[in-house]
């Protein structure tokens, strides 16, 4: 690899990565169903992805469906050796491209083989249990069965690594109960950070936590005093956005996603934005006014 990404590393599985990664989410048509406007655009920045020294990429089968695994296996098979693929199961998309729980044993296991089959590998790295909480965020309530289920096509050799996304502290306590937890995926931002401690329990443990929604998700993050940092230190909003991610905890991994070239390289880019500690207080004021910040 180029070596161009600037951001430092940490433990993923097996791996050390560093810790901006990409979200190929938006690789996928609208509503991130059916295929790309552009596929030969959305090849290109897989491409890049690798030419910029990022070493791990989140995905999932349910995204287009298949959509943006198939994209990868094309852009980028055979893959790299230092390559780490992350993806997640729990979900199917209806047929208007509705979200849908897709938790059953056999649903699970379908889901894995369909992420094998589509991404072409004989094994993933990491496969994350998506739950689905009460519709907003995570909800408390056991997690064994679904989990058990990913556990034994662990011991199968079909899974290497096992993650959770959308789930309370309490279930990744019972989580570790089953089987060891390589990162957990929740939705956390510069706005939206009801997983500090969370995260802090987990940077103890050499656990990574990798935010979704790093920058606000459909709803891009809006302040005036992000827009004033960004603009003192000479970086755009969201290159803040990420660097104070990136600053928080050590054991924070970011997956932005984008499908364009130019956006790809302004992420990475934040990987060298050393943000001062006055920066930093000002930005964590923002969190306690966020309730009019669009998150």
């Amino acid at each position: 690899m180029s070596g161009r990404n600037p951001s430092p590393t940490w433990r993923l599985g097996a791996r050390q990565v560093r810790r901006l990664g990409y979200g190929a989410m938006q690789l996928a048509g609208p509503g991130v169903f059916g295929p790309p406007k552009d596929r030969d655009a959305a090849l290109a920045v897989l491409r890049e992805v690798i030419a910029c020294g990022v070493d791990h990429i989140d995905t999932s089968d349910y995204y287009g469906p298949h959509v943006t695994n198939q994209l990868i296996r094309e852009a980028l098979s055979p893959y790299p050796d230092d390559l780490v693929i992350v993806t997640k199961i729990g979900a199917r998309r209806g047929a208007d491209g509705s979200w849908l729980p897709a938790i059953s044993p056999d649903a699970l296991r379908q889901a894995v083989h369909d992420n094998l089959r589509n991404l072409g590998l004989e094994a993933l790295d990491v496969v994350n249990l998506r739950l689905w909480g009460d519709g907003h965020g995570p909800a408390e309530g056991s997690l064994a069965a679904e989990l058990t289920v990913l556990a034994e096509l662990q011991q199968q050799g079909l899974v290497r690594h096992i993650g959770l996304s959308n789930v309370t502290a309490r279930q990744v306590g019972e989580g570790r109960g089953i089987c060891e937890i390589v990162c957990v995926q929740n939705h956390y931002n510069l706005v939206h950070r009801t997983d500090d401690a969370l995260i802090d329990e987990l940077a103890a443990a050499g656990t990574a936590y990798v935010p979704f929604f790093p920058l606000g998700g459909f709803s891009p993050l809006q302040s005036a005093g992000l827009t004033e940092v960004a603009a003192r230190v000479g970086a755009t909003s969201m290159q803040v956005a990420l660097a104070w991610l990136l600053q928080r905890a050590p054991n924070i991994l970011l997956i932005p996603g984008t499908g364009s070239v130019p956006h790809l390289r302004e992420n990475i880019a934040a990987g060298a934005l050393d943000l001062s500690g006055e920066a930093i207080a000002a930005l964590n004021t923002i969190a306690a006014g966020s309730a009019s910040v669009r998150t």
